[in-house]
């Protein structure tokens, strides 16, 4: 994760936050938080395997076909910082909050509710995370009964992904069914080595 920041931040001087990295590398479910000294902590979550199934069954992922370039979206943000800091410090309680209901497991229907807020709030880090197209797709899949969703990534386009009862998934695939649905599981490892040089 270090040397993949280092590659993308420092050589490569891409205006990226360093999440992605450090998920890839571990894998799974963590609660990460990153500190100003450049330390990162990774707290593994653990939660029961049946949770997790359910969570599962609860997710929609869409492609919307939108193609963007991530790097005005992340540099307009990482120009506001000062500005969107009341909106990073509501973010990390919602992390906060996620991990609980996920430890808890009683109450997963509040992921989407969380989920709704996420993107009511990330809408407000740049001009361009969300865009009329977005936005239809996203009340359209409301009113078929998700209850929340957002943007993967630095928005824009690219994945949708969406929690819903089961009992209202046929009906948000119906009110999408212009976009491709992409199948996934949760992976709960990380990164590994695949080929080794001889």
């Amino acid at each position: 994760a270090e040397e993949a920041c280092r590659i993308e931040i420092d050589i490569i001087g891409e205006p990226i936050g360093k999440q992605d990295q450090f998920i890839a590398a571990y894998g799974g479910f963590n609660f990460i938080e990153f500190h100003n000294n450049e330390d990162v902590y990774v707290d593994p979550i653990i939660f029961k395997k049946d949770i997790k199934k359910k969570l599962n069954e609860h997710l929609l992922l869409f492609y919307t076909g939108i193609t963007r370039k991530a790097n005005s979206i992340l540099t307009e943000q990482s120009n506001k910082v000062t500005i969107n800091r009341i909106v990073l410090s509501a973010m990390y309680q919602q992390a906060v909050n996620l991990r609980e209901i996920l430890i808890k497991g009683d109450k997963l229907h509040e992921v989407g509710e969380l989920l709704h807020e996420a993107w009511e709030l990330k809408k407000k880090m740049a001009s361009k995370i969300s865009n009329p197209e977005i936005d239809e797709l996203y009340e359209s899949a409301r009113k078929a009964g998700a209850i929340g969703g957002k943007i993967l990534g630095a928005g824009g386009g690219g994945f949708l992904l969406l929690y819903c009862p089961v009992s209202r998934k046929e009906h948000v695939r119906k009110a999408l069914s212009k976009l491709h649905e992409t199948a996934f599981e949760f992976e709960p490892q990380g990164s590994k080595i695949i080929y080794v040089e001889e």
